[in-house]
């Protein structure tokens, strides 16, 4: 058994990753900001990302890191506060365990570093040379591919004891499942049961549950090689395909208008969402879709999770079951109206979970 620094584990991923560590018996220390919200089974340290002394103080006696901390926006205007929590807070944090001889990293980045194409047939590999001229266009993926290439750069770094730090990439897909209790991955499953979006663009994503990512990243710290990063997907769908599959599961008629794939389309959809944007705004009405949503949902995040399953021994759950846990959650915590009468586990949800067709 292990004993490893956590950061960011009140997060989404963060608390999944405490769970799985601890129930494998490894102890885990969390460097937190406030003493509410622990994770059960966690040592808390105060203390924060950028503050040097306090996740040395973390990472003393700590065989092992997982960097999780994070921001997650889609808004512009944050850029400046995302480089400095992903660039800067993980230069600190890795720089801190190098110093008190943390042995191993894992970092969690993102497929969007790497997993983003405007061309519907790309699946996209670990060995793909990153979409620099696409990920530019949002902050958030800017500033996760910057701080993966500052996490990565100190493979190899010097520790005291005359060994060598290990860094692993692990980079799961969008997240999805139960406990996102921020609501900063399974936003766009809240607006569809919601019917809050209009139609359907013609991208495609992938999706992973946030469990298995954290399976992923617990692997990682065991068998990934320093060094190399890490896809984790469960499948690739279209946009259209992902919102019938969420109507099948939920109950929920989803968009039936499509948008059409012109050139530049993505730009005249940024363009005009920004209108409509500026328009609702004036007459107090809320933007079903802030711009960047729409932007993205013009690219193709497909990616092939093949060496993560073969070097790590990863696996991914049912999709569907996913989806399944995903809108009962949300249910469950009041964040949207029950989508069907009854509960999830009605006829209708067995059927779409029991079908051959979703068993990507």
């Amino acid at each position: 058994m292990s004993r490893y620094l956590v950061t960011g584990s009140t997060g989404f991923l963060g608390r999944h990753l405490v769970a799985a560590l601890r129930a494998k018996g490894h102890d885990v220390v969390a460097l937190v900001r406030k003493a509410t919200d622990i994770p059960a089974g966690v040592a808390p340290v105060s203390g924060d990302v950028f503050d040097r002394a306090s996740v040395e103080r973390a990472a003393t006696g700590c065989e092992g890191v997982f960097h999780c901390a994070g921001k997650v926006s889609r808004r512009p205007e944050d850029a400046e506060d995302l480089y400095k929590v992903h660039v800067e807070g993980t230069k600190n944090v890795l720089d801190a365990c190098i110093a008190k001889n943390v042995k191993r990293a894992v970092v969690a980045s993102t497929s969007g570093t790497i997993a983003v194409s405007d061309d519907p047939d790309r699946v996209s590999t670990e060995d793909d040379e990153t979409p620099i001229g696409i990920i530019n266009r949002w902050p958030y993926y800017r500033s996760k591919l910057f701080a993966e290439k500052a996490a990565l750069e100190r493979h190899g770094a010097a520790l005291p004891d005359g060994g060598s730090f290990e860094v692993v990439s692990v980079n799961p897909t969008l997240l999805l499942g139960p406990g996102d209790v921020n609501g900063s991955s399974t936003d766009d499953v809240r607006r569809f049961l919601e019917r809050k979006i209009p139609a359907i663009p013609p991208g495609g994503l992938s999706y992973v549950d946030a469990r298995d990512a954290a399976e992923g990243m617990r692997l990682a710290m065991e068998r990934g090689v320093s060094g190399r990063r890490y896809l984790l997907g469960a499948c690739n769908l279209t946009l259209r395909e992902f919102f019938s599959r969420l109507e099948r599961v939920s109950g929920v008629r989803g968009p039936i208008v499509p948008m059409p794939r012109l050139p530049h389309a993505a730009e005249l959809a940024r363009s005009g969402a920004q209108m409509l944007e500026r328009l609702t705004s004036r007459l107090g009405v809320p933007m079903p879709v802030d711009p960047l949503s729409l932007d993205m949902a013009h690219f193709y995040w497909y990616l092939d999770a093949t060496l993560a399953e073969t070097e790590l021994g990863w696996a991914p759950r049912d999709p569907v079951e996913t989806l399944a846990d995903t809108i009962k959650d949300l249910e469950d915590r009041g964040v949207v109206w029950p989508a069907g009468e009854g509960s999830l586990l009605t006829p209708l949800i067995r059927r779409a979970m029991s079908s051959s067709e979703d068993r990507a």
